[in-house]
């Protein structure tokens, strides 16, 4: 090759500087920074979705000086916190707001009636006529207590509890003469607490 070809002068090399790839992407929004903007950061409580592009140094000092509270009083600051344990959606109480006899959907399947605010009532009474039956020794038991067959749970340990009060020695001045009745009142209870009535 002919170092004095017409051809090689019109040759141009970049210098080395020129020739290194530049990196492209957005600058830093800071003032005065020219480096690549790596990190977003937002830009408050009253411009939603909107970000400022910082590189690392400055998107550290702004997260450092950041509130997003500011200028919230300290009731709104509150509402909002308890307002983010929902995702600030709206909520509704559960269940029906009135006698789902009104209710004036379409109930083919009785759904409603079946899962609604009536369904409780017809639950109970339900189940006040599908009593089970009482066997002889619930009975005696019953009668041992001085209660009705038909006692709430919270009526045989109340009943249970007086007359144990009544009959224990300790009570009597340590008489034990009642020590074979409160023998009776403890095993009638313990029978009714097994078959399940309390």
């Amino acid at each position: 090759m002919k170092l004095d070809s017409p051809i090689f002068d019109r040759i141009r090399v970049k210098p080395e500087e020129e020739r290194a790839p530049r990196a492209t992407g957005p600058m830093c929004d800071h003032p005065g920074c020219r480096s690549l903007a790596t990190h977003r950061a937002p830009k408050g409580r009253t411009h939603e979705r909107e970000y400022w592009r910082f590189c690392l140094d400055h998107v550290r000092a702004y997260n450092q000086s950041y509130n997003y509270f500011a200028g919230m009083s300290q009731d709104d600051v509150l509402q909002y916190q308890r307002d983010a344990v929902i995702g600030h959606r709206p909520t509704w109480k559960m269940g029906f707001n009135g006698d789902a006899d009104r209710f004036d959907a379409a109930d083919p399947l009785d759904l409603i009636r079946e899962f609604g605010p009536t369904a409780t009532r017809a639950r109970h009474e339900r189940k006040t006529a599908e009593r089970r039956p009482v066997h002889n020794a619930e009975r005696r038991a019953f009668e041992t207590l001085d209660l009705e067959i038909d006692a709430s749970a919270a009526d045989i340990k109340a009943r249970f509890k007086e007359l144990v009060k009544r009959h224990h020695p300790d009570a009597n001045g340590g008489d034990r003469s009642s020590q074979d009745r409160l023998v009776e009142v403890i095993q009638a209870y313990n029978y009714l607490k097994s078959a399940k009535f309390c």
